[in-house]
């Protein structure tokens, strides 16, 4: 590409901007600064974190504490890159629509298909755990499948009237869990410094490594949690999907993923670290939120009630942005002419009717599997969420490694917020996804995800082929 070629493709991207800023492909840019940044820090605090990290800590013990800073480190790599592709150009679809371009349409057929079931899946996921933590004040009163209806419904509605009241929503869901885990660090610093409630006899920073050591269970069960720990960053990536729909997106997206390293620092790592100095790793178990269980051990009722209320508001704001990206994917791939087009139907608010309505109706799952099994749902679906969420960090990576090839050459613009590293970072981080596969194929409980991959991988394919057959269109890139 000449340099006048390129001048030409920036101008182009410029104007699709300037429309964009009016509704480009009919969407409304309705999310501001402040929910693009309570938006980004949210979608890395969730039940992950609230309700997985209790597994974790019983397998691991404070070493678990390492294992979310190294997945964190790799998770800004790849925010990075996808910031380095989304600045080179914000578009709806996101890394479904670079992955057709960089990778080739199949990629992004198989990417959009992917990023939607995943978060089908993680809606179920959510509203299970939504569901679970409402028994903590009903006491198996009201059946857990109800709770379960109920959300869906609920926020299914939310996500019909308007992207800005979906922001307003997530924007208050958001702020309410980083109140209550910067609350909780502070209590937990006083219980530390200046000794009140129950557990201040016992509580001290040598609870990390004074019970059995700081890897109690050895190297390899600390290993073995990576895939729990990945879990609890999905959803992080979801600031790129909102690109279609943000306020100036060049400067709001850069900045909201520069917080990412000190997200980690304080929500998982400053957080875990104040929580097992405070309460010894042995005393938690499986099934049980940590910071709800921490409250109890010290005395503080309320302060578990308040916990387990911010783990509800973690688990509705998952489902929330799952409601929003599924609709938001179904439409990308209908205007690519890889999915039905009734999707591409808008309402007059700009939000996606069909998709939106098909994905709530699919998480209605969610309902019968509480019904089915309530005990066990959650653990069901992680896996699954997991093997399925990271293939869109996987994606990004190749797709910023391809761009940068690319751009290095002059055959396109340079973005103006390059990934630190470049393309040796990004296979670093590609390097690392594939470690954390090798673990799940070893643990017997995640072992069923990889089973799931290869039948969906091949369903993606056989449609492929029979859509491309159907539809010459669905296999060529017209860039938007």
């Amino acid at each position: 590409m000449t340099s006048a070629q390129v001048d030409q493709h920036r101008d182009g991207n410029e104007a699709v901007r300037a429309e964009g800023s009016e509704g480009g492909e009919g969407y409304q840019r309705g999310l501001g600064a402040r929910q693009i940044q309570m938006i980004a820090i949210g979608g890395a605090i969730g039940t992950g974190l609230f309700l997985g990290a209790g597994k974790g800590i019983s397998k691991a013990g404070p070493s678990l504490i390492l294992a979310y800073a190294i997945a964190g480190l790799v998770i800004f790599l790849i925010m990075r890159a996808l910031g380095e592709l989304l600045m080179y150009r914000p578009v709806s679809g996101s890394f479904s629509e670079y992955a057709r371009e960089f990778l080739g349409p199949f990629w992004g057929y198989a990417t959009g298909w992917t990023y939607w079931l995943f978060w089908v899946v993680t809606g179920i996921t959510e509203v299970t755990a939504a569901a679970k933590y409402m028994t903590y004040w009903t006491h198996g009163s009201f059946p857990q499948w109800a709770y379960a209806l109920i959300f869906t419904v609920l926020l299914y509605t939310v996500n019909l009237i308007s992207v800005k009241l979906f922001g307003e929503l997530e924007f208050w869901f958001s702020m309410v869990k980083v109140t209550a885990i910067v609350g909780m660090i502070l209590i937990c610093a006083g219980i530390l410094t200046i000794g009140f409630s129950d557990a201040a006899d016992t509580a001290s920073v040598a609870n990390l490594w004074n019970h059995g050591g700081f890897f109690p269970n050895g190297i390899g069960e600390t290993l073995m949690t990576l895939q729990m720990v990945m879990f609890a960053f999905l959803a992080v990536e979801l600031v790129g999907v909102t690109a279609g729909e943000s306020k100036d997106p060049e400067k709001t997206l850069p900045k909201a993923i520069n917080t990412v390293p000190w997200r980690i620092a304080v929500f998982y790592v400053g957080a875990l670290i104040m929580i097992m100095s405070v309460i010894p790793w042995s005393n938690f178990k499986a099934g049980e939120s940590p910071f709800v269980l921490a409250f109890e051990k010290m005395g503080l009722g309320v302060g578990a009630a308040i916990v387990n209320f911010v783990v509800l508001t973690a688990a509705l704001s998952s489902c929330n942005s799952g409601m929003y990206s599924t609709g938001r994917m179904l439409r990308d791939l209908a205007l690519n002419n890889q999915g039905p087009k009734i999707f591409t139907k808008l309402t007059r608010s700009g939000t996606p009717l069909v998709g939106t309505s098909f994905s709530a109706a699919l998480m209605l799952v969610g309902v019968w599997i509480n019904y089915q099994w309530p005990g066990k749902a959650f653990d069901y679906v992680v896996s699954f969420a997991t093997i399925s969420g990271m293939w869109a960090w996987i994606v990004i990576l190749l797709c910023q490694i391809r761009y940068r090839a690319r751009s290095d050459r002059g055959e396109l613009p340079r973005s103006g917020f390059r990934a630190p590293g470049g393309r040796f970072a990004s296979w670093g981080a590609l390097a690392f996804i594939g470690m954390v596969i090798v673990m799940m194929g070893i643990d017997k409980d995640a072992r069923v995800s990889l089973y799931c991959a290869p039948l969906w991988a091949l369903v993606l394919g056989i449609s492929y082929l029979v859509l491309k057959r159907r539809n010459p269109e669905a296999a060529a890139f017209r860039k938007r």
